[in-house]
């Protein structure tokens, strides 16, 4: 019995039926073209999808394995996105943006998003700025085993933070230098841990990410064991597929 119909995203051709994806509890994806748009969807067999691990990759599989049997651009809509019938979809999302939709297709065209998350020890970063701050480290080493004044730890650690502050810019400086300019829009993110201490999304030609991925290799080269990069090449284009 179907709940509704399950909502992965819109392409601006139909997706042929050769293509055969699986969705949300192993339905199958298919395209509905509506006023122009044409939207992969399968039967909502819930009528609310929890935001599990499963679910989510779900979600995320059939838009990438869509991107991977050539149908490059598309706007992907957020999880969980159940409506009852297409004629919601008309009112409540083609007819008041259909403008803007057609402006995201043309922007999106050709391009691809990529994303980059830098983590670092922040322990490791503590102690190597220590070793390079020779008077830091002997005011450090002098209040070891004393009593100290809240004045005396605040100031101590005041310094270390500016210290480390220093470094993490540093490194994210290297990252906008070498990488920005191989993107048409970049888009810095929260962190979102407190060791990730760079999450950017670049929006770069398709045809370019080789190039781009020998930059990201190149600064991971740069930096040795120091930083952990997380580099994304295929996903969705969540970030630059926003409606105002």
């Amino acid at each position: 019995m179907s709940l509704g119909i399950y909502l992965y995203g819109i392409f601006p051709e139909a997706v042929s039926e050769n293509v055969i994806l699986e969705g949300l509890d192993k339905q199958t994806v298919k395209s509905y073209s509506l006023d122009g748009f044409n939207f992969l969807y399968s039967e909502a067999k819930q009528k609310k999808y929890f935001a599990s691990r499963r679910n989510l990759l779900c979600h995320e599989k059939v838009l990438e394995e869509a991107m991977s049997q050539g149908f490059r651009t598309h706007l992907p809509l957020r999880f969980g996105l159940v409506v009852k019938t297409w004629d919601t979809v008309n009112e409540q999302l083609l007819v008041p943006y259909k403008e803007e939709l057609e402006a995201l297709f043309q922007k999106l065209d050709g391009r691809r998003e990529v994303s980059v998350k830098v983590i670092w020890n922040s322990q490791e970063e503590i102690q190597a700025l220590l070793e390079s701050n020779p008077q830091l480290r002997e005011k450090r080493d002098a209040m070891e085993g004393k009593t100290l004044k809240m004045e005396e730890v605040i100031d101590i650690g005041q310094m270390i933070e500016k210290g480390l502050q220093v470094r993490k810019e540093a490194i994210i400086q290297t990252f906008q230098d070498e990488l920005n300019g191989l993107a048409e829009e970049v888009l810095e993110n929260v962190p979102m841990t407190e060791e990730m201490i760079y999450n950017t999304a670049y929006l770069i030609p398709w045809d370019s990410e080789s190039i781009f991925s020998e930059k990201v290799e190149s600064i991971d080269k740069k930096f040795s064991d120091r930083l952990r990069i997380r580099y994304n090449n295929f996903t969705a284009p969540y970030t630059f597929a926003q409606l105002s």
